[in-house]
């Protein structure tokens, strides 16, 4: 089979998917975006998409805020990507990217007065960081956007460049990830991350008052974390000092899946290997996204 995309109210082949350059939200980032997953079963032959419906919720709710009219509902839009998935006929793990942005071919960065559009478009995907074993951290000289520039709740398509200045800094640097600050010198979040970390027993990730994505994999691990294992979470700011002292870091969202951190700037986290914590969270997310766990086949939506 083909690629294809859903672009601007059909499916085409996916180079047939594309803007004019004088397209309005390619030239001031007003769009919005998501990242969704589906998972492979070699065993079952079957695809499943993970939460997608919420991260379509997640979606609308963030196109309010641009003042983008997406005139389709969160279940319908599930629909046509599962309908999009089996055009592809994906027998791998797949990310997903949806993306409503201001068609219009005029320049003036405002946010009324323009027509939405919609295109979803999918790629294979593995890991897209490395979880065979601990990553090392960089704290960011980049702040972290706060809410009263560009809210970081909202998946912004401008708002990364942002991202992209920490995850620059920290490759540069010999680092294969990026922890941002906030003006107050509290964590924020990874460049395209949560951050939790374990100490003394608990779970403890950043509020959404720390001007983080509200992660749909983050509210996930917490659910996990407390009703699986029996962990108390806390949300509560977190200071740059408590990643170095913690027994354990990591990552959590839709890309990053569950990413263990052994090393922040220069310091080692806990005995420098995968914590406990983090690699049983592991085994119980991926075994639940891969449809390998009833009690959670809620959170899936079969494709095929």
């Amino acid at each position: 089979m083909g690629r294809f995309a859903y672009f601007e109210g059909k499916f085409v082949p996916v180079e047939e998917a594309n803007i004019n350059i004088q397209t309005n939200s390619f030239h001031y980032g007003t769009a919005v975006f998501e990242g969704i997953r589906a998972y492979w079963n070699e065993e079952k032959k079957q695809l499943f998409g993970l939460f997608v419906k919420e991260h379509y919720e997640r979606m609308l709710a963030n196109c309010k805020i641009l003042n983008l009219k997406v005139e389709k509902s969160a279940q319908e839009l599930t629909e046509i990507t599962v309908e999009l998935l089996r055009r592809c006929g994906h027998r791998e793990d797949t990310y997903i990217r949806p993306i409503a942005y201001f068609a219009d071919l005029k320049i003036s960065p405002k946010l009324i007065g323009y027509k939405t559009e919609l295109a979803i478009y999918t790629v294979p995907l593995g890991d897209y960081l490395d979880l065979s074993r601990g990553l090392k951290a960089k704290t960011a000289s980049w702040h972290r956007i706060n809410d009263t520039m560009i809210p970081a709740r909202c998946k912004v398509a401008g708002a990364y460049v942002n991202s992209a200045f920490a995850k620059t800094e920290a490759l540069l640097n010999g680092y294969d990830e990026a922890i941002m600050l906030n003006p107050d010198g509290t964590v924020a979040e990874g460049s395209g991350e949560n951050v939790f970390i374990v100490r003394n027993g608990k779970l403890i990730t950043t509020p959404s008052a720390s001007n983080i994505l509200e992660g749909i994999t983050r509210n996930a691990v917490i659910h996990l974390a407390r009703e699986e294992l029996g962990i108390e979470v806390e949300e509560r700011p977190i200071l740059r000092s408590e990643l170095y002292v913690a027994d354990e870091v990591f990552y959590t969202g839709t890309a990053a899946q569950v990413a263990p951190v052994v090393q922040v700037d220069h310091v080692v986290i806990g005995n420098g290997e995968v914590g406990p914590v983090t690699k049983r969270l592991q085994e119980i997310y991926f075994s639940i996204v891969k449809g390998n766990n009833p009690k959670y086949e809620h959170w899936l939506t079969p494709v095929y």
